[in-house]
């Protein structure tokens, strides 16, 4: 497989835990109010549970988002829910701002997680941050992302051993 330049690769082979990471285009802050939030967020919720993926952390903000979810035995749907989480949120901001045609997204990158330390640390680091973006001082305290829904539902040990994860030298795009 010939990778292109001006792209990220998309390795979709294998079933099983992806982390995802999406950008507006020119890291515009185009969620930057409460309900356009509301619109990215409730959109991926639908969407990945509509293609079957099982979103295990997100976190959505003005200008990107996170998510890392197990996938469905084809994981090459993945294409098609970002397809459509990028179509649906696009054409609703275009319609309330009057921009029909707009450019919202920029590209998404994904990462097949094949080592369970590798996955466990980019949980916690999903689930934290909007504390890494300095908007919060406490993860559960944003509403746009997993933390609270994690610590809520998760196993009291599997939460613990995530939490506790060392996640500050993961290496994810997010310079935004």
């Amino acid at each position: 497989m010939v990778d292109w330049p001006h792209a990220p690769a998309h390795r979709l082979g294998e079933a099983g835990a992806y982390i995802v990471t999406a950008g507006t285009y020119r890291k515009q802050h185009f969620f930057n109010e409460p309900q356009r939030l509301a619109l990215l967020h409730n959109s991926l919720l639908a969407i990945a549970r509509e293609y079957e993926w099982r979103l295990q952390a997100w976190a959505v903000f003005s200008n990107h988002y996170h998510f890392v979810a197990l996938s469905p035995g084809n994981p090459s749907s993945l294409k098609s829910l970002v397809g459509k989480l990028h179509t649906l949120t696009a054409a609703e901001l275009n319609t309330l701002d009057g921009c029909e045609g707009r450019k919202v997204w920029y590209q998404y990158w994904d990462s097949h997680l094949t080592y369970e330390k590798s996955y466990l640390a980019r949980l916690n680091y999903v689930h934290n941050n909007p504390v890494h973006h300095g908007i919060v001082p406490v993860a559960r305290q944003y509403p746009w992302c997993s933390a609270s829904w994690f610590e809520n539902s998760a196993d009291r040990a599997f939460f613990n051993v995530v939490t506790g994860f060392p996640s500050d030298k993961v290496k994810v795009f997010d310079e935004f």
